[in-house]
């Protein structure tokens, strides 16, 4: 099913340290997070683990039906898995219980966008077959 392309794997793993490393470093020396730093670790760490998973940096081009049926699955858990960790973000990066208290607006917007994202595409998506 998957051949794993050592090189990608190589290169993205050092990337992320790389990045990480640095931005490690800067948190320990200076006492400052960079924010670059966590975008691009991130990033990095996608990178990591697509060459993991499909032996290529970009991602599987031609994929059979269980490569399909992972990919499917796993965009539907993941959305859902981010919808639950933005609204936990929100709340402890507020330290609110109480909707009506939340000063973080845009991270509020953003929680918002969760809810309805995926119905909206699910719309669009299903009227391209009627």
């Amino acid at each position: 099913m998957r051949k794993t392309n050592r090189f990608a794997v190589i290169i993205s793993i050092t990337t992320f340290l790389i990045i990480s490393g640095y931005s490690l470093y800067k948190f320990i020396r200076y006492d400052q997070i960079d924010g670059a730093g966590v975008f691009f670790g991130f990033l990095a760490l996608a990178y990591v683990f697509n060459s993991l998973t499909w032996g290529d940096l970009d991602g599987k081009k031609d994929k059979d039906e269980l490569e399909e049926h992972i990919d499917t699955q796993s965009s539907k858990i993941s959305y859902y898995v981010l919808m639950i960790l933005a609204a936990a973000v929100l709340f402890i990066s507020d330290g609110v219980s109480n909707l009506s208290d939340i000063d973080n607006f845009p991270l509020l917007i953003v929680v918002g966008l969760t809810l309805v994202v995926q119905p909206i595409t699910a719309f669009i998506y299903s009227r391209s077959y009627k």
